[in-house]
């Protein structure tokens, strides 16, 4: 099961959907998309800082005082996150 942590100054999300076989797993490819897009934006859209380390089964993203922009951000990988979590409850868990 993939577990999703959004704290006030990050976002953890650790494990395995084992939904399907690796390299078919669709659970574990929507989470991998929303985590890489958030990242890629707030590197590429705003002037927010973000440090975070990425492993298999492992994305840490910390951050500081994030601008309106940068909450927005957050607030729709957390939307899009909770859509999967509620689509398949069995693999992944809001924590």
């Amino acid at each position: 099961m993939i577990a999703v942590s959004v704290r006030e100054y990050g976002i953890t999300v650790s494990g395995h959907a084992e939904y399907a076989e690796a390299g078919k797993d669709i659970v574990c490819a929507g989470v991998t998309a929303l985590v890489q897009g958030l990242i890629r934006s707030v590197e590429s859209l705003i002037s927010d800082k973000i440090e975070y380390e990425i492993s298999p089964g492992r994305a840490d993203i910390h951050y500081g005082d994030l601008s309106e922009a940068g909450t927005l951000l957050v607030d729709s990988f957390f939307i899009g996150i909770c859509q999967i979590a509620d689509e398949f409850p069995d693999h992944v868990r809001i924590a």
